[in-house]
């Protein structure tokens, strides 16, 4: 699914739910020693997608890592962005010549849990969500736009980016804007596109260098 939001320069894999031989190397093992089955499971399905998006690039099979607050680290001159969800698991990798930065994110298209759409939410955003188009559950859409937003805005900044501090802007066509409001930002709007089908809903963030501006 993911890979329909993605430029051609991306290699995208997913699954559909857990890949039950999935290999960890030894230091992905340690990362996830005192965790449970489930989440073990989680993490190494989406790896093994990383692996398999990363062999697309030529690139040979190695431990991915976490770096600062938990982004993955990438081989050298390869950027790139895994997500997962209830049911779902995918990476995106592309060379850091044809692309600055990935942000991907996959979400169940369900309504957001009581009380988070007001933590994540500007005043003017609220009243935008119907522009998603009918049988989209908007809030959670907006939440996963975000989390695509600032998994492209880490790897260019190094800095945190809270929810207040992009406004996001949805057209039914399955793109959208964010306009970001963080001091600095390497650009003022970030474009991406979004999809939903299966049950899941999926955004992304893809920055080209070519023309210095964010596309989906």
């Amino acid at each position: 699914m993911i890979e329909r939001i993605l430029p051609p320069s991306a290699a995208a894999v997913c699954v559909y739910g857990d890949v039950p031989d999935a290999f960890l190397f030894p230091e992905e093992e340690a990362m996830v020693r005192r965790a449970v089955e489930r989440r073990r499971r989680e993490f190494a399905s989406v790896r093994w997608c990383a692996r398999r998006a990363l062999a697309d690039l030529g690139e040979p099979p190695g431990p991915i890592l976490r770096g600062e607050r938990g982004a993955p680290r990438w081989p050298h001159g390869v950027v790139g962005s895994m997500t997962h969800c209830e049911g779902y698991r995918a990476a995106a990798v592309a060379r850091a010549g044809d692309v600055r930065a990935i942000g991907i994110d996959a979400e169940p298209h369900l309504p957001l849990p009581e009380g988070v759409l007001e933590t994540v939410a500007r005043p003017e955003e609220h009243g935008a969500l119907g522009m998603t188009g009918p049988g989209v559950h908007a809030d959670r859409l907006l939440f996963s736009a975000k989390e695509s937003v600032y998994k492209a805005w880490f790897p260019l900044t190094g800095r945190w980016l809270g929810f207040e501090q992009a406004s996001v802007t949805f057209a039914p066509n399955g793109t959208f804007t964010a306009r970001l409001l963080a001091p600095d930002p390497p650009l003022p709007v970030f474009h991406g596109r979004w999809a939903v089908g299966g049950g899941l809903i999926a955004t992304a963030v893809t920055i080209l260098p070519q023309d210095g501006a964010a596309r989906g």
